[in-house]
């Protein structure tokens, strides 16, 4: 039963993901939803509205400023997560290492 019910969840994502890759638009395409009005304002305005050394600092730090402060989040909550496992390890070997 447990394999059956394997195989039909799989094959759902698969098909999920298969059709996910046929709605996706061709790669060059200017009707790909990147390549919007947004997009040019950034190009355009970006020195002026921020005064940012270049465009790409100024994209970085002030219009995705919010996105670039979630993802250090994301970045430094694995590294806490990390550290802590490896940590406990630590401990644990040196637990044995004392009670020998």
């Amino acid at each position: 039963m447990k394999k059956i019910l394997a195989i039909v969840v799989l094959s759902g994502l698969l098909i999920l993901l298969l059709s996910s890759i046929l709605e996706m638009p061709v790669l060059g395409s200017i009707e790909n939803p990147s390549y919007n009005e947004t997009t040019q304002y950034y190009l355009d305005h970006a020195i002026e509205d921020t005064n940012a050394p270049n465009v790409i600092a100024s994209i970085i730090t002030d219009y995705r400023g919010f996105d670039t402060m979630g993802e250090t989040v994301v970045l430094f909550t694995a590294i806490a997560a990390a550290v802590s496992v490896l940590r406990a390890f630590h401990d644990d070997s040196n637990k044995k290492k004392v009670e020998e």
